[in-house]
């Protein structure tokens, strides 16, 4: 919901960024398997209920995703390059509920089951959308910027993500609270997503 007006915050700094460390040979693809491992660190940390380092790691792997786009696009995007960081990045995703699953599997376990479930939903509809969109020949949403796929919206995008893991982190107390509150709104925003597609695709 709020990625289309934090993007235009942010990206141009992040294509100055990118700029710099495409003079410096680095690849796009590079800063994405690097900022994954970065964010895969956040498991054993949440585990160790290291919640402040494992904010930083996170936060580390969310501006290394912003990066590798704006170097995509400074450079040249590539089929393979949308595809690692789309797949890592529901990788990463998923790993925080782990990490938190992990840290206290009485009182964490089951939010996180739930929280799981519901990325789920929103990651199939995103991508099951995009799909079939590409196949039908829909121009993407303009608003989103330049996608690898064609982005559909919702409640919870990106920002909101971002949001929901440093509210994790900074309260591991209310995790449970909160991961059960985030996925309603991921629910939230799966049904938006099944409307949409419903409408879209039922005529043609």
């Amino acid at each position: 919901m709020l990625d289309r007006h934090v993007r235009p915050q942010v990206d141009p700094t992040l294509n100055r960024v990118a700029r710099w460390l495409a003079a410096r040979s680095l690849t796009a693809n590079q800063l994405t398997v690097l900022g994954f491992l970065i964010g895969m660190a956040a498991v054993p940390l949440l585990a160790a209920q290291q919640s402040g380092l494992a904010l930083g790691a996170i936060l580390l792997n969310r501006v290394l995703d912003g990066l590798d786009g704006a170097l995509a696009r400074s450079t040249a995007p590539t089929p393979l390059g949308g595809f690692l960081d789309i797949t890592l990045d529901f990788l990463f995703y998923a790993a925080v509920p782990l990490g938190f699953a992990l840290a206290d599997p009485a009182t964490n376990g089951l939010p996180s089951a739930f929280l799981l479930f519901c990325f789920i939903g929103t990651g199939s509809s995103f991508l099951a959308f995009a799909s079939i969109a590409a196949k039908e020949g829909l121009d993407p949403d303009a608003r989103q910027g330049p996608k690898a796929i064609h982005y559909l919206g919702g409640l919870t995008e990106g920002t909101e993500t971002i949001a929901a893991l440093v509210l994790f982190c900074l309260f591991p107390e209310s995790y449970p609270w909160l991961a059960t509150g985030f996925g309603i709104l991921c629910l939230i925003t799966v049904g938006t997503r099944i409307w949409v597609g419903y409408r879209t695709f039922k005529d043609r």
